[in-house]
């Protein structure tokens, strides 16, 4: 076991090396985002959160299209 100098210095590279990892990993919020976005419009592709935010924009961006089934049960 390290005493003394020898293990600070284990203790700082330790600690280096566990900042480099953690920088590198990090949190990519691009990525958490994209992944939030599960419902898809099928005329203009925009991807939407959830069926009532997806309801709300096929109704004002699309009044002539006839509405997709899986909209057929949200209440907007």
């Amino acid at each position: 076991m390290a005493r003394g100098h020898q293990k600070f210095q284990s203790q700082q590279k330790n600690a280096k090396k566990q900042a480099e990892i953690k920088k590198s990993k990090g949190h990519d919020q691009k990525a958490a985002a994209k992944a939030a976005l599960v419902y898809t419009c099928t005329v203009c592709r925009t991807q939407m959160p959830d069926p009532k935010t997806f309801k709300q924009h096929f109704e004002s961006k699309h009044p002539k299209s006839p509405m997709p089934p899986e909209l057929a049960g949200v209440e907007a």
